[in-house]
């Protein structure tokens, strides 16, 4: 298997973009990757989509897309694991390259949320829950999460302030962000006060409907001096596990067990430890998720990731910055670009070009993205070169 790294970024503005189709949104982005990474073909490319089919019927991405980007007749593959589709559609071209089978890769993702409204939104989202057993009930994922934040909150007495704090420090980040959606600060009294969607969960601690794209290119390791413009970033980890749909069919509702192995797998493929990452985005869907996602991902023992997020451990500077992107709290959440934009942010802070947000000296970054409320899971570990 070849060493892969990542030579190309791109993403644009993420928000209600109301003045542009899904597909003028996704070739801005890859158009980005490729001048980024100063390659003058595609080999083959991978599409992360949620359900294009819902929001604005449209299917069959991979014609579509390849075509409007001047790619065809290129081999191109939309790939579907509900909100961690666009961390699925990078393995699948980290996989490609890995083996062999191509050379410049391109993975992106694509979501254009907004045209159908809150309730058609809502309705296409549920379609990652388990339909029979939670669906069909009325239960969405807000509603879901709350669950689990409860149960947080009875197990371990994780407050409603700590929650709060996820958003507070999310949202510090996303100021710093010119491409987030919402890149505004608020304060803890802002989101306890917030409208209530689902007790706990306020509106501030839910991630918003987004329109958005993202877009990297991969190479084989031994061909980047053909192509570096940025520092080059290896790919040395990937992590890959999925989990019952259904919370109800769980053994632990405060635990991700899809996280836990798809991380252990990834750190074990990297040949790191937890002590080596020097930042992680992962998915913060609703507040209550990055807490146990941190758990679960091991950076802090049961119970205790949210007293840590309150102490400011998982800040810039402190312990292990987490989501210095704003996460999909502040950042936005297009479903089938999030995973891409995860692997643009870590890219984006190990060579250096992050910013006010920069990392100071980091060299190894982690992403954790996931679908539905925990069913599947992708983890990637890269570091610089």
């Amino acid at each position: 298997m070849r060493d892969v790294a990542v030579i190309g970024i791109g993403m644009n503005k993420w928000g209600e973009l109301w003045d542009k189709s899904l597909r003028d949104i996704f070739t801005e982005a890859a158009l980005k990757a490729i001048d980024d990474g100063g390659v003058d073909h595609i080999d083959s490319m991978y599409i992360g989509n949620m359900s294009s089919g819902l929001f604005v019927g449209q299917e069959h991405l991979a014609s579509l897309l390849s075509d409007y980007l001047g790619q065809g007749p290129i081999p191109a593959t939309r790939i579907e694991s509900a909100c961690c589709s666009g961390g699925a559609a990078f393995r699948s071209a980290f996989i490609d390259v890995a083996s062999g089978m191509n050379d410049i890769v391109l993975a992106g993702g694509v979501e254009k949320m907004n045209d159908i409204g809150g309730d058609g939104a809502t309705f296409a989202l549920a379609t990652a829950a388990d339909q029979e057993y939670e669906v069909y009930h009325g239960v969405t994922f807000p509603g879901l999460y709350a669950m689990m934040a409860r149960a947080h909150m009875e197990r371990y007495g994780t407050t409603r302030k700590q929650l709060a704090e996820v958003a507070v420090k999310n949202h510090e980040n996303g100021s710093k962000n010119p491409l987030a959606q919402f890149p505004f600060k608020t304060t803890v009294e802002g989101v306890i006060n917030s409208p209530m969607v689902a007790d706990p969960l306020t509106l501030m601690d839910c991630s918003p409907i987004t329109d958005g794209a993202a877009a990297v290119i991969l190479c084989p390791a031994d061909m980047v001096k053909d192509y570096k413009n940025h520092p080059a970033v290896k790919i040395i980890g990937s992590g890959h596990a999925t989990d019952t749909i259904a919370l109800s069919t769980r053994d632990d509702l405060t635990y991700l067990k899809a996280t836990e192995i798809a991380g252990q797998k990834a750190l074990k493929m990297a040949g790191k430890r937890l002590s080596d990452i020097d930042l992680c985005e992962v998915h913060d869907c609703f507040t209550i998720a990055e807490i146990i996602v941190l758990e679960s991902l091991g950076f802090f023992e049961r119970g205790k990731a949210a007293a840590a997020t309150e102490a400011g451990e998982t800040r810039i500077g402190g312990k292990i910055p987490i989501n210095t992107s704003g996460g999909l709290k502040s950042k936005g959440h297009p479903v089938g670009a999030t995973g891409i934009a995860q692997i643009y942010e870590i890219v984006n802070q190990l060579r250096g070009g992050a910013g006010e947000r920069q990392v100071k000296g980091a060299k190894v970054g982690m992403a954790q993205n996931m679908g539905g409320s925990g069913g599947s899971t992708l983890v990637h570990i890269l570091e610089v070169m």
